[in-house]
């Protein structure tokens, strides 16, 4: 394909994602100034949380999907970028409530007041003062991540697969002790949670009176991150993107071709650390405060399932799938924590006939999964049936027992429904949601199918025929 069509395709796709995401951002400031934000809190907790996961999963895949590096210590750097962010915006006088425990703070600077007194404390050159103060604290926020990646990153990024994630993941147990350490209080607050500082809710214009006259909140969490992934988005499309991705596919060869394998995946560690500061700056911004008991291992799985999900190298896979995790883990599934009755005899088979579809379509699907990977006999087909005979089989109990309770429903059960949603994803989607395509790709193949589907391939195969024959005639 000549130089000039690929250059235009990919103008055209630069346009099309740059009206996509302003048409996003016009849609949250609609949805925030006119949704009560009390009401449907729910919804801005899940939109805000999505942003910042978004952000922190596709740093993570820059890391692990782009340059092949297994590490598991991103929670360790959202805690160094949640605590400077936290310590350097906490005002002076908040400060002695906050370590009450200490008798005060170590560190009485904060870069909000700073510039609020050099742009003057009220009306527009107090919210400029604030802005500019937030900004930059979340900026170095991102910076304290970096220089901690640079100074572990010489000694560990000399190990490789299981070695380098094992090392990581006690970087980030290690930096979450020292945190709580209790000679460390006058800076970290200890075990206790650092608060009172900046959040997204300061930037709600307000007027005289201290009434919101518009909500900018969730705006602000999104075009953050939005910013922070596109200028990863640009280090990928770039030479040192290019770098990353032939040191992933083959080391020995990139490093034939003369690639200097320490100085770039040193250079990847520390742009992917820097970008998980400025996430936990955002995620302490989003959840109020700042605890270290909160950055643990767990933190850091959740980040690697949507990566692996979203799909290892594709930067709208883990955008979308950080979305639909936090969708699914805080808001769609709720329900199935409470218990409940049906209403009536109808709603009760409705269930009945669905969950029995449901047993079935599973076995179905496990069977062509392993009837692709070449099994034939019985012997080896069995044991596909078994959760859907299973499933069936209760079915069926719950059918002649009469209860109207309906079933499953307690404490914990969205964890297990949600479980069982990633492992059907994992299984059917090896590559994840994306693989390493990106969105403008699956669009352009679910508009081919339709196109085939609909009759317009095979026109096009007729017309493209006929053209190779007058040709050859």
């Amino acid at each position: 394909m000549p130089a000039v069509t690929l250059e235009k395709k990919s103008k055209k796709g630069s346009f099309i994602a740059l009206i996509g995401v302003l048409v996003v951002f016009a849609l949250v400031i609609l949805l925030e100034n006119t949704l009560d934000p009390n009401k449907n809190i729910i919804i801005f907790t899940t939109l805000k949380k999505g942003a910042v996961y978004a952000l922190i999963a596709v740093s993570m895949n820059l890391l692990n999907g782009f340059t092949g590096l297994f590490s598991l210590g991103h929670a360790g750097f959202m805690l160094l970028g949640g605590y400077a962010y936290a310590i350097f915006t906490i005002p002076a006088a908040q400060r002695e409530n906050v370590y009450y425990m200490f008798d005060g703070s170590a560190i009485n600077f904060a870069f909000p007041e700073f510039f609020t007194n050099l742009f003057g404390g009220g009306g527009a050159g107090g919210a400029i003062g604030m802005v500019l103060g937030v900004l930059i604290a979340i900026i170095l926020a991102g910076l304290v991540a970096a220089f901690v990646a640079w100074l572990i990153g010489l000694p560990v990024l000399k190990l490789k697969s299981d070695y380098l994630a094992i090392a990581t993941l006690g970087f980030a147990e290690i930096i979450r002790a020292i945190f709580q350490w209790e000679p460390l209080g006058r800076i970290t607050n200890g075990a206790n949670a650092l608060k009172s500082f900046p959040t997204f809710n300061n930037f709600n214009i307000t007027n005289a009176d201290g009434e919101i006259v518009l909500r900018l909140s969730t705006f602000v969490c999104f075009a953050i991150a939005a910013l922070c992934i596109f200028l990863i988005v640009l280090l990928i499309n770039s030479s040192y993107g290019r770098t990353l991705k032939s040191i992933r596919e083959d080391e020995v060869a990139a490093e034939a071709m003369g690639i200097n394998l320490a100085h770039h995946k040193r250079l990847s560690f520390i742009i992917s650390s820097f970008f998980a500061g400025v996430g936990g700056a955002l995620f302490a911004m989003y959840v109020n405060q700042v605890q270290a008991k909160t950055f643990n291992s767990a933190m850091t799985y959740e980040l690697l399932l949507i990566v692996v999900l979203g799909g290892m190298g594709s930067v709208s896979g883990s955008t979308i799938a950080a979305f639909l995790y936090v969708a699914c883990s805080e808001w769609w599934l709720r329900f199935l924590d409470s218990e409940a009755t049906f209403k009536s005899v109808t709603n009760r088979w409705v269930f009945i006939v669905v969950l029995a579809v449901i047993a079935i379509a599973l076995t179905v699907l496990l069977l062509w999964r392993r009837r692709k990977q070449g099994a034939k006999k019985f012997s080896e087909l069995w044991t596909a049936c078994v959760v859907g005979a299973i499933v069936l089989a209760y079915d069926v109990y719950y059918a002649v027992g009469g209860s109207m309770e309906v079933p499953f429903l307690r404490t914990g059960f969205r964890m297990v429904v949600f479980s069982v949603i990633i492992m059907v994803v994992v299984l059917f989607f090896r590559h994840g949601l994306m693989g390493d395509k990106e969105l403008p790709y699956k669009l352009r193949q679910i508009a081919a199918f339709f196109k085939r589907l609909f009759g317009g391939g095979k026109k096009a195969a007729v017309a493209s025929t006929g053209k190779e024959g007058g040709a050859n005639g």
